[in-house]
This record gives C-alpha cells, sequence and structure tokens, in this order.
C-alpha cells in the first residue's frame, strides 16, 4: 500500500512539531510509500511557521496554505485533490488521534473493506459539551443514512482513493464521506481507536456544530435519496398542499350553505386560497429543480449510475 495522510491544521503551533515526530515514528518503521499533507487552513497563531519547518526537514511533509479559514471540510477536500497516493488518512493535528491506530485501520483495507471509520470509543472530551451532542447526533445521522456507525466526528478514518476522489463536499459534510461512499457500494466498516485529551491550544468545536451537522444531514439526506428526481420532495409537498387547500374550500362551501356562517366568518377562505398558491409554487419550484438537475448532469456529462469494473473494452 502506498499511503496519504492529511491534516488539516488551524491554530496548532504547539501541536505541529509533537504530531510530526509520532508520525515518522510509526511511518517509516512500516517500509511503505508515503506523504504527510498537512493543510493550514487560515491559521493566525504560528502555526504556518512550524509547518514550513517540517517540510524544510523532511520531503515527505508537504504543506498547503489557505489564505483564510475555510473550515475542516475544505481543507480535506484540499488534501484529497492534492494527494497522491492510493490510501488516504485524515486525521487532526490536536493530538487527540494517534498515529500507532494507523497501521490497524490499513489492515481492515487490506482485510477488503473500502473505508474504515475509527471510534473513539472511550473519549476524553467534556461530557456535557462534546460527548453527549456527539452521541446522539450520531445515532441520528445513523438512524437517517441507514449506515451504522458509532462515531462519524471521528477524523481518523482510512479511505480507498476510488471512493472518494469524486466526492464533492461543503460545509461539516467531511464526516458524512462514509455514507457517500457506502451509497455508492463501498464496504464500511470500524474499529476503536485511542483517543486523548487535548494538551495544547484550544478546541474548535462546540455545540453550535451540532446543529450546522443536524443542517448537512438534512442535505445528504436530499442529495442521496431526491437529488435525481426533486420533484418528489417539491411536488409531493405541493400535492399535499393542493389537497389541503381542497378541503378547506369544501369545509367553506360547507358553512356557507349549511353552517349559516359567511365567508368571511372562518379562516377557511383563506387556507384555501394560500395553499393553493403555496401548493403551486412548490410544484413549479420541483420543475425548476428537475431542469437544473438534468443540466448539471447533461452539461457535465455525468451519468446516473456507477460502473464497478468492466472487462475486454
Amino acid at each position: 500500500m502506498n499511503l496519504s495522510i492529511i491534516i488539516p491544521v488551524f491554530n496548532e503551533r504547539d501541536n505541529i512539531e509533537i504530531l510530526d515526530k509520532k508520525l515518522t515514528d510509526v511511518l517509516e518503521p512500516m517500509n511503505i510509500d508515503y506523504e504527510v499533507i498537512w493543510v493550514n487552513d487560515g491559521s493566525d497563531d504560528g502555526s504556518d511557521e512550524k509547518l514550513n519547518q517540517v517540510a524544510a526537514a523532511n520531503k515527505r511533509m508537504k504543506v498547503i496554505h489557505f489564505r483564510k479559514n475555510f473550515g475542516q471540510t475544505a481543507a480535506i477536500m484540499a488534501g484529497i485533490k492534492f494527494s497522491s497516493r492510493e490510501i488516504i488518512i485524515p486525521m487532526d493535528a490536536d493530538l487527540q488521534n494517534d498515529p500507532a491506530d494507523i497501521p490497524r485501520l490499513l489492515e481492515k483495507l487490506e482485510e477488503g473493506y473500502d473505508v474504515c471509520s475509527g471510534w473513539r470509543k472511550e473519549r476524553k472530551d467534556n461530557p456535557v459539551k462534546r460527548t453527549l451532542p456527539s452521541m446522539l447526533a450520531n445515532k441520528m445521522i445513523s438512524w437517517v443514512s441507514g449506515v451504522k456507525l458509532h462515531d462519524y466526528g471521528c477524523t481518523l478514518k482510512a479511505y480507498r482513493r476510488d471512493v472518494v476522489e469524486s466526492i464533492k463536499l461543503y460545509g461539516e459534510m467531511h464526516r458524512f464521506i462514509p455514507i457517500y461512499a457506502s451509497w455508492e457500494g463501498a464496504k464500511v466498516t470500524e474499529i476503536a481507536v485511542s483517543h486523548y485529551p487535548r494538551r495544547f491550544g484550544k478546541s474548535k468545536y462546540g455545540l453550535n456544530r451540532t446543529f450546522k451537522v443536524i443542517l448537512d444531514l438534512m442535505v445528504v439526506k436530499f442529495y442521496g435519496s431526491y437529488f435525481q428526481k426533486p420533484i418528489y420532495v417539491a411536488g409531493g409537498f405541493g400535492i399535499f398542499c393542493f389537497f389541503i387547500s381542497f378541503i378547506s374550500f369544501l369545509m367553506m362551501i360547507y358553512y356557507k350553505f349549511w353552517g349559516n356562517k359567511s365567508f368571511i366568518q372562518t379562516p377557511l377562505p383563506l387556507f384555501a386560497a394560500l395553499f393553493f398558491i403555496v401548493g403551486f409554487i412548490s410544484i413549479f419550484l420541483g420543475m425548476l429543480a428537475e431542469m437544473q438537475m438534468r443540466t448539471y448532469h447533461e452539461s457535465q456529462d455525468k451519468t446516473t449510475y456507477l460502473i464497478k469494473d468492466k472487462r475486454n473494452f
């Protein structure tokens, strides 16, 4: 195997040299072809100077400097784009992931899996601010996606290049890569990995990130289930609104002629008109989304299927 390690860095100056040594101590005895891509995500604490020193001392250490902070997902995507090895392993720069777990991840890929996700089974984080929200989010993600993993938030994962290089991610969606890979037919597994308390620097995670994950999960679910037929979502809601409008209209007529109430004495006329308009707009938006989806596929010559293998072509 040949290996690309991707490490997003945002204000981790005191951790860089320690992690660099740990990685070297683990990877050098393995006698494999590897590279380590550090992605400086707009750090302003001197991390850029530390990274340049690491790169100058070891040609296997490569550095990408962002102009400003774009987020962990953007950093991982940049690392994947500029990596050149068969296996891709992202990990955090805060020393909470252990490079000693890398050989164990690779062993799982050698068994035939395409993705091996790390599971921080014994987390060393604040139980209220970090562990509990993460546990609830993981259960929700597994339920919605159908991919059963204990820890989507663990950055330490191993991927085969062919299952991740075509995936485009935005927002905080790097944690959902195993879901996209599974939907495309990849074999996904997980192993328990070590987790350590943060020694230096400040955590960039908080409760607000949980809400971002929930919103991103909604996008992932839509992408996975309705991307090729968006009319099913918008149109389905539009038909539901038409139904409510029709029921309101019938009740309005009933009260007018048999209930001794004029139209202005009930909100039913307003409901009938409002839901009719909302239903029409929803179906119209669904049509526009269908046109956009077809433009997306046809303008870039993208297929609506994925081929696993071909012979004698």
